[in-house]
């Protein structure tokens, strides 16, 4: 999506969250929100369809702030996956900032599905259009959120 000032913001969700991921550390873009996006840090499980490899060895080229906003109760990611992508980007001092909802699994923004969460936030409101909506926001945003903080639990 182009920002306001002309730039590219990605979002993306499930499957799309991965690879909002995989295009911030390949490419030069102004804000990331990852949305739930499963194996940036574990490959998926033995017997699985999907041929993934992590994605997490590429943190250290991640190209701008990183929005993730992730369920509790999601297996893929885990919270635990959550909180390793999240130390790896501290250690990296990549900017992010890390949410994960209480009672919320995976696709928890997905309003026509059974994992629909409305105490989530919804796309747009509060913590995802201000990374890619409205940049000085996002910067506010992201200066506040010291290295070393562990995801909220919001």
């Amino acid at each position: 999506m182009e920002l306001a000032d002309g730039r590219i913001g990605v979002i993306g969700y499930r499957s799309g969250g991965r690879q909002t991921f995989l295009a911030a550390c390949s490419l030069r873009i102004a804000a990331a929100v990852d949305c739930y996006g499963a194996f940036v840090v574990t490959a998926p499980p033995a017997g699985s369809p999907l041929k993934a490899e992590p994605l997490i060895s590429r943190a250290a080229d991640l190209s701008c702030p990183l929005l993730g906003l992730f369920g509790a109760d999601d297996r893929f990611p885990s919270p635990d996956e959550v909180d390793v992508l999240s130390a790896e980007l501290d250690k990296l001092g990549k900017e992010h900032e890390f949410h994960v909802f209480p009672d919320a699994g995976h696709g928890f923004f997905s309003v026509d599905r059974p994992a629909y969460r409305r105490a989530a936030p919804a796309p747009g409101q509060g913590r995802g259009r201000p990374a890619v909506g409205d940049r000085q926001t996002s910067s506010d945003m992201y200066r506040r959120v010291p290295p070393g903080r562990k995801p909220t639990r919001s």
